[in-house]
């Protein structure tokens, strides 16, 4: 991905989007909610916001929301993300869930970060991927 791209992704968009997703998270727990939205390479926006369990182990970040609405919208690749809480603050995404986004990111994709704008590869050095797979079926 070119810096052009970077200038491109209007993040104040997608951390409107993600915010306006906390408003619907089922927190019923934790009461904390999350929002998460992505630029998709062909111009949509995916959503998602975190559904919890009260088994717990089986709650479903706001990531996982967001993949199923870019499978469900038509599929794609990733090309900007980010997620916050319910004041619209920038989180990070848990390690599984920077997992979950490579599986569906473009090489390259951005992440706005507590630290700034990072790439999945900075956030997910050496990612475990579709390609580690497909090298040891071969």
């Amino acid at each position: 991905m070119s810096d052009s791209h970077m200038t491109d992704i209007d993040w104040d968009q997608l951390r409107g989007v993600a915010t306006d997703a906390t408003k619907k998270a089922y927190v019923p727990y934790s009461k904390y909610p999350v929002g998460a939205a992505a630029l998709v390479s062909d111009g949509r926006i995916v959503a998602g916001c975190n559904v919890e369990n009260a088994g717990y182990g089986v709650t479903l970040c706001a990531e996982c929301g967001l993949i199923s609405d870019l499978a469900m919208s038509g599929g794609g690749r990733l090309v900007a993300f980010v997620c916050v809480n319910a004041d619209g603050e920038v989180i990070m995404p848990c390690g599984r869930c920077r997992q979950l986004l490579s599986e569906h990111a473009l090489p390259g994709m951005l992440l706005e970060t507590v630290s700034g704008i990072r790439t999945m590869d900075e956030v997910l050095p050496d990612a475990f991927g579709p390609r580690d797979l497909d090298a040891t079926a071969s």
